[in-house]
């Protein structure tokens, strides 16, 4: 018995001695300076601390209101500037068309204008080729003549006959004419 009643007392010296917060008797204090305690945190918390960070928060709410609201308006300003880049683009390819269109037409006026001389030079060569073809033709002609005039008057002498130069002109022209 000796060793039960020592066991009970030295658990209760232990808690004595151990963990003030588990005395009974020392609770009605404890639970006082809890509420002090609290009640010195909500003040503090509610004066002090809490306003501060509404206020940080106001701000932030501010900030990323006034940057959504800029990036809004950078949204509509780079649509805007897309448009006008895209309206100028058009413009562009309009006046490119329109050059290249001009400049075909002034191509074509050239060319047309270089082929009408082209086509005056040729003409008038042709008609100076045709009309050497014709004094050539008239000359290869007359040349024809007198060279079947003599072999006229050759074959007429070597076979021992002897004919005027009437005659063997009449007698080549009939048989040039066909």
């Amino acid at each position: 018995m000796a060793t039960e009643t020592h066991g009970v007392e030295a658990a209760h010296g232990a808690a004595e001695a151990g963990m003030p917060q588990l005395d009974f008797s020392t609770f009605p204090n404890q639970i006082f300076w809890l509420l002090v305690t609290l009640v010195v945190i909500y003040f503090v918390l509610s004066k002090i601390a809490l306003p501060r960070i509404s206020t940080v928060l106001a701000e932030r709410s501010g900030t990323i209101m006034n940057d959504i609201s800029a990036a809004e308006e950078l949204k509509l300003k780079a649509k805007e500037a897309e448009e006008a880049y895209n309206a100028a683009l058009a413009e562009a390819k309009a006046q490119a068309q329109q050059i290249a269109n001009e400049t075909r037409a002034a191509i074509q006026a050239d060319l047309d204008a270089a082929t009408a001389k082209a086509d005056a030079e040729i003409s008038a060569k042709t008609a100076e080729s045709e009309k050497a073809i014709a004094e050539i033709r008239d000359g290869a002609l007359e040349s024809v003549k007198d060279v079947a005039k003599d072999t006229a008057k050759e074959l007429v002498a070597a076979m021992g006959s002897s004919a005027d130069a009437r005659s063997i002109t009449a007698a080549v022209t009939a048989r040039m004419k066909g």
